[in-house]
Formats: structure tokens, C-alpha cells, sequence
């Protein structure tokens, strides 16, 4: 089973890089512009396989760009107490 088959185990994975970039001095700025240009990148290329990728991808999509970094930023706090390091 791959870490994004389980949503537990994705939110643990991102929290992880998350303290990892956090820990060799990458910016909160950098690490939100980074979060908007994954879910710009997910948005347009990975293919929905749920309906919660789909009600999140269809979020991102209705979304003008100042809610979209929104998105990105919420998305950072959700995994920012997750992982196993």
C-alpha cells in the first residue's frame, strides 16, 4: 500500500517533509509557496481516485488564486503536528 493510499499515513509523510524543510532553515513563506505549486501541480495532474481528492481537487479549482494559496496554507497547518519524526 503506497503512504497516499491512506490518508493517516499521507498527512504523517507531509508532516514529516514539513519538519524536515523546517529543520534546514526553508522559510514558512518558501514552504507556502511550495504547498500552492504541489496543489497547482495535483490539481492539473494526478487523476482524482476518491471523492474527497475530487471534492479537494474541485475546492482548488473553483478557487481564485489568493484562496487557492489559502488552501495551500491550510494544508500546511493540518500536518504541521502529524508525523514520525
Amino acid at each position: 500500500m503506497s503512504v497516499i493510499d491512506n490518508f493517516e499515513s499521507w498527512k504523517d509523510f507531509l508532516g514529516d517533509r514539513l519538519h524536515d524543510a523546517e529543520n534546514n532553515g526553508i522559510s514558512n513563506q518558501a514552504i507556502s509557496e511550495l504547498a500552492y505549486d504541489i496543489g497547482n501541480y495535483l490539481s492539473t495532474e494526478v487523476q482524482a481516485k476518491n471523492d474527497q481528492e475530487k471534492m479537494l481537487r474541485d475546492l482548488w479549482n473553483a478557487a481564485d488564486q489568493k484562496e487557492q494559496h489559502a488552501i495551500a496554507n491550510i494544508m500546511v497547518k493540518l500536518v504541521q503536528n502529524e508525523g514520525t519524526k
